[in-house]
């Protein structure tokens, strides 16, 4: 098995104004962004950096994702081996492919998928660079510090994702009427959670936390340039702070830090 395997590799923002996000996320997370090279008449793709090296990638709502139905979000890419046995073991595992297997020259092959109860996520098969692809560190700032599930409840919907990426359950919080928040791992340690999705939530989706330096002033930055700060800055079991946000396009998304 790579070392890639089961763990977020990538995360994309789909926005319906490029540069507006551009001058938002360095401002909210500290991100700088660079433009990448794409083929001619291809849409224009900006990767956001931190500390020099990639941490995410923003492209363009164009017309055809809209006719799609598509609005601003943020995707996760998970790392696997071999992106299309991946793609037919979601389906059999009651998963639907959204966009199917299809090659980036240069970056590796992916497809979109969605779980069984509608959370869309994407898968990666990347072309490892030189040396390989270390692990980043979720506790540095600019990083991707948490990735939350609000889906099925995890006592029925946890399966899918064991079995198609390895996850194992660890910490399970209850939450009263909320059901059970339930903390799972990959291979390199603790990643994330997962609960029942909430009726104010619209649909089953994915959350990405982006860890910042000071929880009160980005949720202060996150206000002033647009955007609007849904749940938070509050204090969680781990003696972190997490602030959850909607940028000025709509696309959600968390911050997270620890406090002082």
């Amino acid at each position: 098995m790579s070392d890639f395997h089961g763990r977020f590799i990538w995360y994309e923002l789909i926005t319906s104004d490029m540069a507006g996000a551009r001058r938002f996320y360095g401002d909210v997370v500290g991100w700088t962004a660079q433009d990448m090279p794409t083929p001619p008449g291809a849409e224009p793709y900006v990767a956001f950096n931190s500390d020099g090296s990639g941490v995410a990638g923003m492209m363009n709502l164009g017309e055809p994702m809209k006719a799609e139905g598509m609005f601003p979000n943020w995707t996760g890419y998970v790392g696997v081996d071999d992106v299309d046995a991946s793609v037919a073991e979601a389906e059999g595992l009651g998963g639907k492919t959204i966009r199917p297997p299809m090659d980036i020259p240069g970056v590796g092959r992916f497809a979109i998928v969605a779980d069984p109860a509608g959370a869309v996520f994407a898968m990666m098969t990347p072309i490892p660079p030189e040396g390989g692809r270390p692990e980043a560190d979720p506790n540095a700032v600019g990083q991707a510090g948490w990735h939350e599930l609000y889906g099925a409840d995890p006592d029925t919907g946890f399966g899918f994702y064991a079995d198609l990426f390895g996850w194992t359950k660890t910490e399970a919080m209850p939450m009263g009427e909320m059901g059970t928040y339930q903390l799972f791992a990959n291979a390199y340690g603790q990643a994330g959670g997962m609960m029942r999705k909430p009726p104010q939530v619209p649909g089953a989706c994915w959350l990405y936390y982006f860890r910042v330096g000071d929880i009160d002033r980005a949720a202060r930055t996150i206000t002033a340039g647009g955007g609007q700060v849904t749940n938070g800055p509050m204090e969680v079991p781990t003696g972190e702070w997490i602030a959850q946000a909607t940028d000025p396009q709509g696309a959600a998304f968390a911050v997270v830090a620890r406090k002082g």
